[in-house]
């Protein structure tokens, strides 16, 4: 259940700002400035998801499955130690500052000291660790202390929480889209000048560092300033005792997102991971469909629940009904057309991506009833379980590589990562309050069995 651990994480936040946000914006402007908050958000995603759609193609085709498997495996690498950089602390910060208004520059500047701590901790670790795993690889060390540098910088995001808790998120869209347009022109230009694979690991930091730079000039657009931020001790002993377990969670989730890509480059090579990777670039690109969907729903069974247990359960298997078989029908068309698509987007270098691409897909289906599953969880007041399945889904992913990967390559990655998703579904075996939703869920795949029922089986007299 990779994604649907960080789907759940995000979807788990999302949901759980406005509420305070709604507490505290009473009165006619509220609910407008919440709808504008969120419109900015999603126009984010949708300038990214378009522009770096088309660069990464070009990105991709130009360096090769080597030179991709080596920014790969850096950035997967690196990412594991961001843990470390983020310390869990985003969602307690917001609900402080918007809990305890009067201490905002205390609470920002208490977590920009800890932030940058982690950070200059997760950037030694990093770097000292792969050196000790890719003994001689000069290049590999420079790609991941490169990646690991962009971990100093976010502890300016603080800023972000800032615009969050008072809704002013098109302050943090404007910096990181301004950031994005920037690094992406230059990164044109790189294309166009055949420049080197370091140059490429450059941007993303350099992305990284804009992003920090703009919304310091947005917060003194607004008449603040971070000079005034100062340090509590006692805050920030009470911020990390709320975000131990955070810490925990996010740690089993990278461990979960990232595991394949750095046992593939251990285990098989950079070859591997580059050809690896682009196949994962293809088979998430549409999840933003089910996202979309699951996020408009919600409001819809929080008032289903209001109803009583059997409308509220039956419109939930009906959108397990809808999610399941959307991946369903994705996976099935993509597999029919995955060997024509590959070489055409990233050229016949990554042909042997194409089997991969029709293994990865059908992890999809396990997102959309992920998406389903998150809200369910959330609405119940069950998010306490994700780490559960997050645990789980990691030990499964790491034993299943190790078996995999050796036996059949970069499709028994692919292999390991599709059970490692699904079979942590089970655990709600084991708890009596999931046992429910996963019925739910395993009787979706039936949806057209029921329909047909539905359709021509009429009760008897």
């Amino acid at each position: 259940m990779t994604t649907e651990t960080a789907v759940a994480t995000n979807a788990a936040w999302h949901r759980f700002l406005p509420a305070f946000v709604r507490s505290r914006l009473e009165g006619r402007h509220g609910l407008q400035a919440a709808i504008g908050n969120s419109g900015w958000l999603f126009g984010d995603k949708i300038l990214r998801m378009g522009a770096g759609l088309l660069v990464g193609i070009w990105v991709v085709r130009y360096l090769g499955p080597t030179q991709l498997g080596m920014l790969s495996y850096a950035g997967a690498f690196g990412g594991l130690f961001g843990v470390l950089a983020t310390l869990g602390l985003d969602s307690i910060v917001v609900r402080e500052l918007i809990k305890q208004t009067t201490r905002q520059n205390e609470i920002l500047g208490t977590a920009f000291a800890l932030k940058l701590v982690g950070g200059i901790v997760a950037l030694t670790a990093a770097t000292g660790c792969i050196v000790l795993i890719r003994p001689g690889e000069t290049t590999t060390w420079l790609l991941v202390a490169i990646t690991a540098a962009g971990f100093l910088f976010p502890s300016l995001n603080v800023i972000d929480y800032y615009f969050q808790s008072t809704v002013q998120s098109k302050y943090t869209v404007l910096a990181a889209n301004g950031a994005f347009i920037l690094m992406t022109i230059v990164k044109i230009v790189l294309l166009l000048t055949s420049a080197s694979l370091i140059g490429f690991a450059l941007i993303g930091l350099g992305e990284v560092i804009l992003t920090s730079a703009f919304l310091v000039a947005a917060y003194y657009r607004i008449h603040k300033s971070v000079f005034g931020w100062h340090f509590d001790a006692s805050l920030a002993k009470e911020l990390m005792t709320h975000s131990w377990t955070l810490i925990l969670a996010s740690l089993t989730v990278m461990i979960y997102m990232r595991i394949d890509q750095i046992m593939i480059g251990q285990i098989l090579g950079d070859r591997e991971v580059g050809l690896f990777a682009a196949s994962v670039r293809l088979s998430e690109i549409w999840y933003f469909i089910p996202a979309a969907i699951a996020s408009s729903v919600f409001p819809a069974f929080m008032k289903a629940k209001e109803r009583g247990e059997a409308f509220y359960l039956g419109r939930i298997q009906r959108m397990y009904d809808v999610m399941t078989w959307l991946g369903i029908s994705v996976a099935v068309l993509t597999m029919l057309c995955a060997h024509w698509i590959v070489p055409l987007l990233y050229g016949e270098a990554y042909a042997e991506s194409a089997d991969v691409l029709s293994i990865q897909i059908w992890a999809g289906v396990i997102v959309c009833m992920s998406y389903v599953h998150s809200t369910w969880l959330i609405i119940e007041n069950l998010q306490k379980y994700n780490m559960v399945y997050t645990a789980t889904g990691a030990l499964l992913n790491v034993a299943f590589n190790l078996v995999l990967i050796p036996a059949y390559g970069i499709r028994g990655a692919a292999c390991a990562t599709l059970i490692a998703q699904f079979s942590p579904n089970f655990v709600q075996l084991f708890i009596p309050k999931a046992r429910p939703n996963l019925v739910l869920m395993l009787r979706s795949f039936l949806a057209p069995v029921r329909l047909v029922q539905h359709a021509f089986v009429r009760p008897a007299a």
